[in-house]
């Protein structure tokens, strides 16, 4: 049965009609406002349809499928897992889960596919759904186009052969895995934020274990988010992290998303560090104990992984790639790094560290064992001790999505004929442009500036940059937007540039 676009609730169409809006499939997940663009015969297409393309892909029909923690999640859970069933897949079920237990679990229980039904950091209201079929990776485009064709046009493809499985212990089982190493070498006093989400049934008892003494803060689950949502890149959950870190004298403040596979970081002195550059602290430790390692970084990220004298005497590598988790997790995979960083917080650390899926928690030990091996250093040393820059927030200017690839099109190639031309941009000569994801322009004195299209809104991302001053800032800006804004498309900005400091 192909779904429809609309329906009204409270009606008996909306009852027995799959309801699914086609722009819920987006690059590497789906999103949906569920009730209004998806209700629960949507869920159970959706599920019909991923099984159908398992089948096609030829990966043996086994799925692991949790839910994080909002009112509704369990009930999208099972409807999918009907549709799941229904096109002849084996179902195991790990309960209430982070995304990062369900991505260990197709390792743990050896299941090739993966579902878990998760909005991560969005507001009530929302759900989604994660979707992987070969471990440790997860759709990527090509994946989701034909997941969409196949669950709008109705062509699931149902058969026998469907069946399910409960797993209660694997919450346990997920605990000792992470925990089942030597414990801190002292017991580092730690906010532990979980801003009511997922996390806080798991996070706080896993770091206890290992010697960490939590301050917890928002850790209670409670589906309204009564305090703000659990998303690490929100200032007000930051502010509280740092109110909390403050008030108690901790050496770090750890915040996590709401389903777990990202983690915010506050140093002792409440500063916000930007996820990049804590990437750029943990990439110094890491490349100390392995020397010459490969690291993976997304396109908004700072350039000190290029830059940072310390990552070059260790003879680290960085690539930079498209932004985005599926797309940095398919990379670090590619190239074998050991490690990838996303500005988002989403970190992927490969063996002897990680699997290669990004887990909120994998990344506050790794943050924790890095203050272990240095403790005549507190967070904010290790902070301070990276070159100055001054960067700005992840901007946002309004661009219809329709229109919004073309514009950025636009864009770089004017900025390639500029640099062709040897023209400069704000005063400064380009020295290089990388085009793997939308137009990353770098000036000779290291000032850079990012235009491309966001994967999920109607929105054109701006992230500029520069290790020289504040005032070389404010003009890679005003020359990156005099030139997005000669297209007529483009609208106003989610939050003006304002003076950046230097853990921005």
């Amino acid at each position: 049965m192909k779904p429809v676009f609309q329906l009204k609730p409270n009606t008996l169409a909306y009852e027995m009609m799959p309801l699914v809006k086609p722009t819920g499939f987006r690059e590497y997940d789906a999103r949906w406002l569920f009730e209004k663009e998806i209700n629960l015969k949507g869920i159970q297409a959706l599920g019909e349809g991923l099984g159908t393309l398992i089948h096609e892909l030829g990966v043996r029909p086994e799925i692991v499928t949790g839910h994080d923690f909002r009112g509704y999640s369990a009930s999208i859970k099972m409807a999918l897992i009907t549709g799941l069933m229904s096109a002849g897949i084996k179902v195991h079920n790990i309960g209430l889960a982070m995304s990062p237990m369900a991505y260990f679990a197709q390792f743990d229980l050896d299941v090739p596919c993966v579902a878990m039904v998760t909005a991560s950091h969005n507001d009530n209201g929302w759900t989604g759904v994660k979707m992987g079929a070969h471990r440790p990776l997860t759709f990527g485009p090509e994946e989701m186009g034909r997941l969409r064709d196949i669950v709008l046009e109705g062509e699931s493809n149902l058969r026998d052969g469907g069946a399910y499985q409960y797993h209660p212990d694997l919450a346990e089982r997920y605990s000792a895995d992470l925990t089942d190493r030597p414990k801190l070498k002292r017991p580092i006093r730690a906010v532990v934020a979980c801003g009511n989400g997922t996390a806080g049934a798991f996070a706080p008892q896993i770091l206890e274990r290992l010697g960490v003494e939590v301050i917890p803060l928002d850790c209670e689950l409670d589906h309204t988010f009564p305090n703000y949502n659990p998303n690490p890149e929100d200032m007000k959950m930051l502010h509280a992290i740092r109110d909390k870190v403050l008030e108690t004298g901790a050496e770090v403040g750890l915040g996590f998303d709401g389903d777990g596979d990202r983690c915010g970081v506050v140093d002792n002195e409440g500063e916000e560090i930007f996820a990049d550059k804590v990437g750029v602290m943990l990439a110094r430790d890491i490349s100390a104990l392995h020397p010459n390692c490969q690291f993976v970084v997304d396109v908004k990220s700072t350039g000190l992984y290029h830059r940072d004298p310390v990552l070059k005497a260790n003879g680290a590598k960085t690539d930079y790639y498209k932004t985005g988790h599926s797309y940095i997790k398919r990379r670090v995979k590619e190239l074998e790094a050991l490690a990838g960083f996303e500005k988002s917080g989403h970190y992927f650390f490969n063996a002897p560290i990680g699997r290669g899926y990004d887990d909120g928690l994998v990344s506050a030990i790794a943050v924790l064992d890095m203050l272990d091996r240095n403790p005549d250093k507190t967070m904010s040393d290790l902070r301070q001790d990276l070159p100055k820059t001054w960067g700005s927030p992840t901007m946002a200017a309004k661009c219809a999505d329709e229109v919004k690839y073309d514009v950025v099109d636009r864009v770089t190639a004017r900025f390639e004929r500029m640099h062709d031309a040897g023209e400069q941009v704000g005063g400064h000569r380009i020295a290089s442009l990388t085009t793997v994801n939308g137009v990353r322009v770098v000036c000779e004195d290291g000032t850079w500036g990012l235009v491309r299209a966001s994967s999920n809104k109607p929105e054109l991302v701006v992230v500029v940059e520069s290790p020289v001053s504040e005032q070389r800032l404010h003009d890679m800006f005003r020359a990156l937007d005099a030139i997005l804004h000669e297209n007529a498309e483009v609208g106003g900005y989610n939050q003006v540039l304002k003076g950046m400091s230097n853990s921005g």
